[in-house]
């Protein structure tokens, strides 16, 4: 066996991995998903690049298998607000796919990102017709329902401080990782970012989070991952 032939298969069954790791291909027997890897088209985005727009949305269901992407809105004066962020391992596309209709949001790479898309033949072929995962799908638009929902009350706070607290709080609920000194949000995320969510301006969200820090109530890590203080979020 030549190297190259070994670095291919060592690829293959990484890819083979990372996709049985996510929930929706997890009943899929081998073979099925051994089909399904040799037609996955893979494509790199730079930071910035758009992966899609409103009107392709209907073409392919995409899986981040490296990096991490934002879904936005952009209003009429030209100002981002980010509905989502998808990193490693969760995939976005299946509902237009499922209904014919467009998003009304564009997908951005935040960072370097690889994405692999699978065309919506293949979607039909290899996903539709497997109950266990139509369950899964089903599992996982209730949850895109929710996290709507909890945005939608971020948008409902009067002040910019409740919606970057409120913002801090849901990112903590869907990215964080706790351990004895709190929650850690597992995002690398920069100011813009949050404003994007929030609403609000970056020097707002800037001012904000130092005066947090100065607080005590959160912590910028090293990683520049923030660190939500146990006692804060018990006092809120």
């Amino acid at each position: 066996m030549t190297v190259s032939n070994t670095a291919n298969n060592n690829n293959n069954a990484k890819t083979f991995a990372f996709l049985r790791s996510i929930p929706i291909f997890a009943s899929l027997t081998d073979d099925q998903l051994s089909s399904l890897m040799g037609i996955i088209e893979e494509k790199k985005f730079f930071r910035n690049n758009v992966i899609l727009w409103e009107e392709d949305t209907q073409r392919y269901m995409y899986i981040v298998s490296s990096g991490k992407v934002k879904v936005v809105q952009t209003s009429e004066d030209g100002k981002e607000h980010i509905l989502a962020i998808h990193k490693k391992g969760e995939y976005f596309g299946e509902m237009a796919i499922l209904d014919g209709k467009t998003a009304p949001a564009t997908v951005i790479a935040m960072e370097d990102s690889l994405i692999q898309l699978i065309a919506r033949e293949s979607f039909e072929k290899f996903l539709l017709q497997n109950e266990k995962v139509m369950n899964q799908l089903i599992s996982m638009l209730c949850h895109r329902l929710r996290e709507s929902w909890l945005m939608l009350k971020v948008m409902s706070f009067s002040s910019a401080e409740q919606r970057v607290r409120a913002v801090l709080d849901q990112l903590g609920k869907l990215n964080g990782v706790r351990d004895e000194r709190g929650i850690i949000i597992a995002l690398k995320l920069m100011h813009k970012d949050i404003a994007g969510y929030a609403n609000v301006s970056r020097e707002t969200v800037t001012r904000l989070l130092n005066r947090f820090a100065k607080e005590s109530k959160i912590e910028i890590l090293d990683n520049k991952y923030i660190l939500l203080k146990e006692h804060s979020a018990e006092s809120r």
